[in-house]
């Protein structure tokens, strides 16, 4: 057994963006970029499929960050 917490870790969108970029532009693996950063692959691999949504690169029907937020303020108004 690690010393790994349950808890999911939090990391600033400045991070994430910076993240991406660096997967984008240094022509490594995702895995290779997680593991420098010490991030899981899967969830790297996540935000560079949530930023090819925002560029309108995504696959059809995958929502924009933009659009997540809406629905996600639509739901807490609808539960109010």
């Amino acid at each position: 057994m690690g010393s790994k917490s349950n808890r999911s870790r939090r990391y600033t969108e400045e991070f994430k963006r910076d993240a991406v970029a660096l997967v984008r532009s240094s022509g490594r693996t995702v895995t290779e970029v997680a593991r420098e950063l010490g991030v899981s692959a899967e969830g790297l691999r996540n935000w560079v499929r949530q930023d090819q949504a925002d560029r309108g690169q995504g696959a059809p029907g995958e929502l924009t960050t933009a659009e997540r937020e809406e629905l996600r303020r639509l739901r807490r108004q609808n539960r109010e």
